[in-house]
């Protein structure tokens, strides 16, 4: 699928969200993108990598191939199947790992508990303050934690 099409599929439900929410359409746009590399992979809907917890019943949530960059070598056991651990050149490690994400019924869906799930967690805070910014948006989100990538927000800023 092409950028444009990507985005012309996906502007409707992110306005959606961002009309109800007050979420910069263009960093929900960006965030999918970058998440998905660009339509290629959204299993079960779920389009922004949302992670499922303990509490998540057994039918929303998928077992899905992920890596994952981290400080600390011995966190294997934190996933349900690790492939490999290696050590990168900033000194962090590149985990390939198995683990659970949510799973939805529709797109529809997605987006609005995309916008529900920074609301849901307190450490968003600062990140909601900034909602209508898309660049600041994306920067809070990942001091927050959002990604493990260190480098997640600056590619999100040039998606935007």
């Amino acid at each position: 699928m092409k950028q444009s099409e990507f985005v012309a599929i996906n502007y409707p439900y992110a306005k959606s969200v961002e009309k109800l929410k007050g979420i910069h359409w263009a960093a929900i746009v960006a965030q999918y993108a970058l998440e998905t590399g660009w339509g290629k992979s959204m299993k079960g809907n779920n389009f922004a990598g949302i992670k499922a917890t303990k509490d998540t019943p057994p039918d929303n949530k998928q077992l899905l191939r992920t890596k994952e960059e981290l400080g600390n070598p011995n966190l294997k056991h934190l996933f349900p199947q690790v492939y490999s651990v290696k050590l990168l050149p900033n000194g962090n490690y590149l985990y390939d790992v198995d683990d659970w994400f949510m799973k939805y019924e529709s797109p529809e869906k997605a987006f609005m508990d995309y916008a529900d799930f920074f609301f849901r967690n307190a450490r968003y805070k600062k990140a909601l303050e900034v909602r209508h910014d898309p660049f600041k948006f994306v920067e809070e989100i990942h001091k927050a934690g959002y990604a493990t990538a260190y480098n997640y927000s600056t590619v999100l800023k040039q998606i935007i």
